[in-house]
């Protein structure tokens, strides 16, 4: 088959190899590069990347839905998305069939960060969708699904590589269906929809007055890169693992107090206490607990982590 393959982050990377492996792969769409760090340098997209090392034709439009008269002209059988991260105009839709690899089981979770709520919400499970796309996001006709589970020690990357092994598969399925003229298409009910929009800065924030198990999945969803914020002495403190404390504690003590600071950093919740294990101070890198621990002059013991909403005030 032709296909214009459309993905950006590390998720979509083994679809792109699948793609390129069994079909005739004639462009790949990614978004624009984006200046990082203080120096501002360009950083390529993991797909662009694959890209180029495959030595596939690349397209990075700014805005797809004035740019999109290229792929009507390359004229491919399936346009495929993986995670490409722009809505495709209704006209593209109507001309070329197009298929979306979604990182949930559709209708839950449909936005641009459905394996972060997934882990936000503490599922045991979730899965991988392959379905016709609409123009309403992540609304169209699901062809093929299948499961994964969530284990305790997962966050936002071991779940993607998990979501999008199985992604490769059912896409792999499915194209092979089509090629055959075996055609699935089953509506989503439109009374199970629930949304997993794009995080947003305030997304990132943890409150000590949520319960530990809250507080804990949070911080895998957003692991390792992000990182969850948390705040102290007007310092923003990322924390990218933390487990549930057992420690003994007066249980009238304020949510967000640190208990202990000797060995370990252990913050009093609103029913129990989590310990951080990974940490990260501005400016800095990432440290184990015990080494940020060593030398640090941010935090006291008995000092009191505020609401980030609260840090200004």
């Amino acid at each position: 088959m032709k296909i214009v393959f459309m993905g950006t982050p590390d998720f979509s990377v083994p679809i792109l190899e699948m793609l390129y492996q069994k079909h005739q792969v004639l462009a790949v769409v990614t978004q624009p590069d984006k200046p990082v760090g203080r120096k501002k340098e360009l950083l390529f997209s993991p797909v662009k990347q694959k890209a180029i090392s495959l030595g596939l034709p690349i397209y990075q439009p700014e805005s797809l839905r004035k740019e999109y008269q290229f792929i009507l002209d390359l004229k491919p059988d399936y346009i495929v998305t993986a995670a490409y991260g722009q809505m495709l105009p209704e006209d593209l839709l109507n001309h070329i069939e197009s298929i979306n690899v979604h990182g949930s089981l559709l209708p839950a979770y449909r936005g641009g960060a459905p394996i972060q709520y997934a882990l936000f919400d503490g599922l045991k499970e979730t899965g991988i969708t392959i379905m016709y796309m609409a123009y309403a996001m992540d609304s169209g006709d699901i062809i093929k699904q299948d499961k994964v589970t969530i284990d305790s020690d997962d966050n936002t990357k071991t779940l993607t590589q998990k979501l999008s092994n199985l992604g490769v598969k059912l896409l792999d399925e499915v194209l092979s269906d089509l090629s055959h003229g075996i055609v699935h298409r089953v509506p989503q009910d439109e009374r199970q929809v629930t949304f997993a929009k794009t995080l947003k800065q305030v997304d990132e924030q943890i409150s000590f007055t949520w319960p530990t198990s809250k507080i804990i999945n949070r911080i895998r969803g957003l692991s390792p890169d992000i990182g969850a914020s948390m705040y102290i002495n007007q310092t923003t403190l990322k924390c990218f693992k933390a487990i549930s404390s057992d420690i003994i504690m007066d249980k009238s003590i304020q949510a967000g107090t640190v208990l202990d600071i000797k060995k370990n950093l252990i913050i009093k919740t609103i029913d129990g206490a989590i310990e951080i294990l990974e940490i990260q101070a501005p400016g800095k890198k990432k440290l184990m607990i015990k080494d940020f621990l060593n030398g640090q002059n941010i935090i006291k013991q008995g000092d009191v982590f505020i609401e980030g909403m609260k840090r200004n005030g």
